[in-house]
């Protein structure tokens, strides 16, 4: 027999697998009306909204097939140990489609044995060993971790082993299996049939350490890839760089090549992209080897925030020319042309179609495009070519715009941003044709307008109690204004008084939480890349025209629908973006359903600290943002803190390794000082919690258990109860910072203003440590000792922290900057 790939051990999970090419077919099911359990109660990682068309159909399908073991498929690509101890290809699907893929590996016991592994997945498992089925397992519940035991033959001579493994998609599907080894033997594992050649392990190597240079890319920078250690063989590199956003745009597509010895790779300049945080698939090749990987890049032209001359009105035209030239072939770039009187620009048709084709097959997210199609329409429906409008009427009448009508699609109804997009849509589509009857509900249009807006006063009424469930978020707050901004202009006018309400609330978050020209803060949902990428989300455009300073883009979800409207934010709102020198802003108030968010804000004109302290300690993490600092010394100076939710420093999961937390923990926040507390159970796969700092136009100073940041003249220490590891390789190198342990705890100190030697000392006097298993303690010099209770929450001075009286109204203050802060 050959040489072993690897061998795992008890608790090892089995990773080195032959893949065929994944089989997908759209697989709706039976057309049935929806519920809607959450009744106007929105919670971020909400899924039980009962058993769609697609996945009863899936369910009965499964219960009478018979699946049999296929051989014969080409070998496509190679799953190998690496950055994930999950076999997973998660993704995205915008309508219903059932997903397959077959693997296969051979395992060698040292005697002939049935040896136990755990099964854990999403989807469905069947297992072969030596041609026998051995395993079955098909839950099939919607991204929901399902595990049981399998009992596996396994020979001396090695037995082959074949997984198929199934997943039904709606939308974000996390589709993975792992095989986790139980008993207490070592077994090896081997790829025969497969082209490893003699390079793999140099091509893994190298793709487990490859990342860009920098936090971002500048127009005069060069694009580079960088490596720990010397490439040990030449190496060829495909690149196919793709946008993040929902048009997938490639911008890049070409092979380079690694030499023997190399480092680094250079790939293009910034100014060659556009701005955007992009994604970068990347496959190296040697010989007849070939290992993928995929990675981040974000790229922005001029890192200088931009002063954004003229009154409101004026930033507005800017905007909407801005989007003109550079919005992607989105509806709002079809506004942006219509309202600046471009009625035959030739991009109009293109972007017009594929919003009606959205809207056709019932995508999900079509209901994001829908509002400003609806815009289009009502304020330019005379200027488009008579088959366009004829095309437009039909799909509007034919469209589902909520859960009581029948479908068999997957879009999402159940968020606050869905939800209201949804609501809009109805009701600005039932006003615009009233008479017609709409095929999916049987009703009229002006029942649908009737019908919508006794919803949006449910939406309005939960949303005003309760905050916004997606608090600060850069990736939703623009969705949430397409409805919101829509309506302002276009609704009712009970309905468009309360839209522009709620814009004013949001614009007022916006404003507290923006430092130099980025938004930024805890945040009810965030990805990766509004983390890392603060300018480059499609929030940062509605700063910079609101307050005159910062980024425009390419995004265009509704920015052209604030730059076309009437709506003008509070002007007292922009006295809180830019704090004068030696003032603090300081903000506390609630947000969500539950609520689900105690929002504690503390702003200087240097570094702001804001945190979630309301946040289900212990429970699961989602996409909740708890801790966020940002600094005013570059516009990618952020830094945070959380316990990634997966092994993978690039994946994509919800929570993935930097954004949302895989255990959240207990905070509190007192003015310029937040503590955190980890507890970390057995069934948590990453012992540790982590701390993100960028490299741009931060200092970072490590000593034992504390981090020091230094940014401009903002400072903040991380000071944790046991010793940091600095990472010094991979994705994280320079930029990750590891407390390990079960439970653990850290105290996070701002200042601004002093000498780095002499904020360390105040620091290093600093006392941080645990008072029994439930309580963290703070002791500080000439200041107030602060107690984060696992039970209580925060306590100063043993007293508990008094809660804000204005509930979801921000409860501001603005302070002077006290000396030893």
């Amino acid at each position: 027999m050959s040489t072993p790939l690897l061998s795992i051990a008890r608790g090892d999970s089995l990773t080195a697998w032959e893949l065929s090419p994944v089989e997908a077919h759209y697989f709706p099911g039976e057309p049935a009306p929806a519920n809607d359990p959450q009744n106007y109660k929105y919670v971020n990682g909400f899924v039980d909204v009962g058993d769609l068309p697609c996945r009863a159909a899936t369910w009965k399908d499964v219960a009478s097939r018979a699946v049999v073991l296929q051989t014969d498929w080409p070998v496509e690509a190679l799953y190998l140990p690496g950055n994930n101890r999950r076999v997973e290809f998660s993704q995205f699907r915008h309508r219903p489609t059932r997903l397959a893929r077959w693997c296969r590996t051979r395992i060698a016991a040292p005697q002939n044995r049935y040896c136990s592994f755990r099964l854990h997945t999403r989807g469905g498992v069947h297992i072969w060993v030596d041609d026998e089925l051995a395993g079955r397992f098909e839950p099939f519940t919607r991204n929901t971790d399902q595990q049981t035991v399998v009992h596996l033959p396994i020979r001396a001579a090695g037995s082959e082993v074949v997984v198929l493994t199934e997943d039904m998609a709606e939308r974000d599907t996390n589709w993975f299996f792992e095989l986790v080894l139980i008993d207490n033997v070592t077994l090896d594992v081997f790829l025969p049939g497969a082209k490893l050649g003699a390079d793999i392990e140099a091509l893994k190597e190298l793709s487990s350490q490859v990342r860009t240079r920098g936090d971002v890319v500048e127009a005069t920078d060069e694009v580079t890839l960088l490596f720990d250690t010397p490439a040990a063989i030449a190496v060829d590199i495909h690149v196919r760089l793709a946008s993040t956003s929902h048009t997938r745009a490639t911008f890049l597509d070409q092979s380079f090549h690694l030499p023997e010895g190399a480092t680094e790779l250079t790939l293009c300049k910034g100014g060659d992209l556009p701005q955007g945080y992009h994604d970068l698939a990347l496959t190296f090749t040697a010989g007849d080897s070939n290992v993928d990987r995929s990675i981040g890049c974000a790229v922005l032209h001029d890192a200088t925030p931009k002063k954004i001359a003229g009154d409101l009105a004026s930033r507005k035209q800017q905007a909407l020319e801005h989007a003109v030239r550079f919005g992607e072939m989105r509806m709002g770039t079809a506004v942006a042309l219509l309202e600046t009187g471009r009625v035959d620009d030739p991009r109009i048709r293109p972007i017009i179609e594929e919003t009606v084709l959205a809207m056709e097959e019932r995508r999900d997210c079509s209901d994001f495009v829908a509002v400003p199609l609806l815009w289009a329409w009502i304020r330019h429906g005379s200027a488009l070519p008579g088959d366009l409008a004829e095309r437009i009427c039909l799909t509007f009448t034919q469209f589902r715009y909520w859960v009581d009508e029948p479908g068999n699609d997957a879009m999402w109804f159940w968020s606050e941003n869905h939800a209201l997009c949804f609501h809009v849509a109805q009701l600005l589509a039932g006003q615009s044709f009233p008479e017609e009857v709409f095929v999916t509900s049987g009703r009229k249009g002006a029942e649908q307008a009737a019908l919508a807006t006794e919803r949006l006063n449910l939406w309005f009424d939960a949303v005003e109690d309760d905050g916004l469930a997606e608090w600060n978020s850069a990736a939703y707050y623009p969705v949430d204004f397409i409805g919101l901004l829509t309506l302002a202009e276009l609704g009712p006018a009970s309905i468009a008084a309360r839209a522009s309400a709620l814009c004013d609330r949001i614009f007022t978050m916006i404003a507290l939480h923006t430092l130099a020209g980025v938004p930024a803060g805890s945040m009810g949902r965030a990805y990766d890349k509004e983390l890392r990428a603060g300018p480059l989300t499609e929030l940062a455009p509605f700063a910079a025209i609101a307050f005159g300073q910062g980024w425009l883009n390419k995004g265009v979800a509704s920015l052209p629908l604030f730059a076309a409207s009437r709506y003008q934010p509070p002007a007292s709102i922009a006295a809180y973006v830019e704090p004068a020198q030696g003032q603090v802003v300081s903000a506390r108030y609630f947000q969500g359903y539950g609520p689900a968010a105690l929002l504690n804000l503390y702003k200087t004109r240097h570094i702001q600290l804001s945190t979630n302290s309301g946040a289900n300690a212990g429970g699961y993490g989602h996409q909740q943002h708890v801790l966020d600092l940002r600094f005013a010394s570059h516009p990618m100076a952020r830094s945070w803190l959380n316990h990634p939710g997966e092994d993978d420093p690039w994946g994509q999961q919800r929570p993935s390794y930097w954004a949302g937390n895989g255990a959240l923990p207990r905070v509190g926040q007192h003015e310029n000082v937040a503590l955190v507390h980890y507890r970390l159970g057995q069934g948590e796969r990453l012992q540790f919690s982590h701390v993100y700092a960028a490299r741009s136009g931060l200092t970072h100073t490590l000593s034992g258990d504390t981090l020091i940041l230094q940014g401009g003249e903002g400072l903040v220490a991380y000071k944790a109860t046991g010793p940091l590891e600095a990472i010094e390789a991979g994705p994280g190198q320079g930029v990750e910072y590891r407390c390990h342990g079960a439970q653990h705890g850290w105290a996070i100190i701002v200042a601004q203003g002093q000498s780095l030697q002499t904020f360390a000392r105040y620091v290093e006097q600093c006392q941080l440590t645990f008072d029994g298993a439930d309580v963290l303690v703070l002791r500080r010099p000439s200041a107030s000792e602060l107690v984060l209770d696992w039970q209580q929450g925060l306590l100063i001075d043993q007293v508990a922290q008094t809660l804000p009286n204005s509930g979801v109204e921000p409860e501001i203050a603005v302070t002077q900057l006290r000396v030893q802060e």
